[in-house]
């Protein structure tokens, strides 16, 4: 919950792959928030009253995933949520804004994307910014499992790495800008 919070403010991305990390966790504790209490929440060491409110966190999250029928695959409709406005922003970038540093990182990304898109099997129904986090999510899990990466394979997660930190960036400039003209009046 913690981690979680600081990720959602300065790096969606970041933010999106924790989260995924997360439901996988809970789906590797069997949603059970005995075990969630002892191999997540005590290991934070907090005081009672953050231990409760993390408490509290995992299980409403556990919640929504029962409730959202994901307690074997697949993620949270609001994190399935936060992947379209990064792909609306990705297309904004592309079409709208025509912000050049965004389509060059996109460009060196390309081929790396129609790749794994092959290898992976998925359809073009899959955004290119959800395949680059899928992407980056297999990789994570790879360096977690301490299984080696293919120098090309390590190639492609840069390029993808790239232009999700560029997306990411934008999608926190555009909060923030958000943020402050609601404020004004």
């Amino acid at each position: 919950m913690l981690i979680a919070r600081e990720k959602k403010k300065e790096n969606i991305a970041e933010y999106i792959l924790y989260m995924w990390q997360l439901e996988d966790m809970l789906r590797a504790l069997k949603l059970d928030m005995d075990q969630v209490d002892r191999y997540l929440i005590a290991g934070f060491q907090a005081d009672e009253r953050t231990s409760r409110e993390m408490h509290d966190w995992y299980d409403n999250l556990i919640a929504i995933m029962r409730n959202e029928k994901v307690e074997e695959k697949g993620h949270i409709q609001a994190l399935k949520n936060t992947v379209n406005e990064l792909t609306e922003l990705h297309f904004f970038l592309l079409h709208q804004a025509h912000d050049l540093k965004y389509q060059q990182l996109l460009t060196q990304a390309a081929g790396n994307l129609v790749e794994f898109r092959r290898k992976a099997g998925a359809g073009n129904e899959i955004s290119d910014v959800e395949l680059a986090l899928n992407a980056l999510y297999g990789q994570w899990m790879l360096k977690l499992q301490k299984k080696e990466i293919h120098p090309e394979t390590a190639t492609a997660m840069e390029s993808f790495s790239k232009m999700m930190a560029y997306l990411a960036a934008r999608y926190k400039q555009m909060e923030e800008e958000t943020e402050n003209s609601s404020f004004k009046i």
